[in-house]
């Protein structure tokens, strides 16, 4: 497991298989388009877009500390860090108060 990597924001290895993608730190329709991204374990991908709009990603929430930081961000970290490294769920639907279209 030395020579995976580890997910910033969760701090578990990411194995190969595991799902995974790539997180825009700035949105990339609010100027993030070819801006610093970094590898997320897919769990914790989803629960960034399941908790921020992409406005408060882009204002307040576009570094690996800001979003470590955020409560609701930091409570779902605690649980998932107990998890396996390739754990995965759903995730529920949006929790902002709006729904996607």
């Amino acid at each position: 497991m030395d020579d995976m990597p580890l997910c910033p924001l969760c701090d578990r290895p990411i194995p190969p298989g595991a799902k995974q993608s790539l997180h825009h730190l700035t949105p990339k329709l609010r100027g993030g388009k070819g801006g610093p991204t970094v590898l997320l374990h897919q769990i914790c991908h989803n629960e960034i877009h399941a908790t921020l709009s992409e406005a408060e990603l882009a204002r307040s929430y576009n570094t690996v500390a800001a979003l470590r930081a955020h409560p609701r961000l930091s409570t779902f970290l605690a649980w998932v860090a107990k998890r396996p490294p390739d754990f995965h769920s759903k995730t529920p639907g949006a929790r902002r108060g709006w729904k996607r279209r």
